[in-house]
């Protein structure tokens, strides 16, 4: 019964901490960040030298400055905070269908990924998608997440008395817990809210923002996880390609305007 109490005391201690160091996300969802940006950006670019010493850049020069394209039409219409910034941009030669954004402004594109995004506005959408992550901060809100949660459950741990049985078991049980319920659900809450915000992205940049629906039906086609949802990072194909639908509306208005006025993207 007092391992309970005390169990119930780290649930509480853990969501207080969410409390605190808290800010809002562009799209006015509070979010929990504990660390200065400064620290992402340096864990960020160590991590883009890492890769590249890892992973050949591709030496196809058309595909390149496609990309390049691409990247450098969307941080046009970022914030001027971001938009002003050094973004690097590099496409590796590597089969895998991915590509990432970094804190400290990274950007990285695999060849593999071209091979589902067919055009210019579908690689719009992942990389408008990768950029929306490192505005949100989503990278600080994990890693801060993660901290407090742990610490939350390493103090009780501590507090809970004399090892047992009994203990050990609720401990696990608490750290699954967490899992499932904070910290997947935070991951599966950013990888939506970087849809939102990559469709409106890719719109402002002039990328056609319906091929984002396109994409994720090729990205469906060519394989997908049987991980459950409520058990994965990531919403499932149906659920983005649903909430990417309802959001179509506005952001088609706002691509339909820059084609009338022939100002729509062009990078092949």
């Amino acid at each position: 019964m007092k391992l309970i109490m005390h169990s119930q005391k780290v649930v509480l201690a853990a969501a207080m901490i969410l409390l605190v160091g808290c800010s809002a996300s562009p799209t006015g969802r509070t979010q929990f960040i504990a660390l200065p940006d400064s620290q992402l950006d340096q864990m960020g670019a160590e991590s883009f030298i890492t890769m590249k010493k890892e992973t050949p850049a591709s030496d196809d020069a058309q595909l390149r400055q496609q990309v390049q394209c691409v990247a450098d039409a969307l941080i046009a219409i970022l914030p001027d905070d971001y938009r002003n910034q050094d973004w690097e941009v590099v496409l590796f030669d590597d089969k895998q269908v991915n590509a990432f954004a970094l804190p400290g402004y990274k950007i990285g594109v695999y060849t593999g990924l071209l091979s589902v995004a067919k055009n210019q506005s579908q690689l719009a959408a992942v990389v408008g998608h990768e950029i929306a992550h490192v505005i949100a901060r989503h990278g600080n809100e994990r890693v801060s997440t993660q901290m407090a949660t742990s610490q939350a459950l390493a103090l009780g741990y501590q507090l809970s008395g004399e090892e047992s049985v009994e203990k050990t078991a609720i401990f696990q049980a608490l750290g699954i817990g967490v899992q499932v319920g904070i910290i997947l659900p935070f991951s599966r809450t950013h990888e939506s809210e970087a849809d939102l915000l990559g469709l409106e992205y890719m719109a402002k940049a002039g990328f056609d923002p319906r091929e984002s629906v396109t994409l994720w039906r090729n990205m469906a086609a060519a394989g997908s996880s049987k991980t459950p949802e409520l058990l994965s990072t990531h919403p499932s194909h149906d659920t983005r390609i649903n909430d990417l639908q309802s959001n179509m509306p506005a952001n088609l208005a706002v691509y339909d305007t820059l084609v009338a006025r022939h100002k729509q993207a062009k990078c092949y």
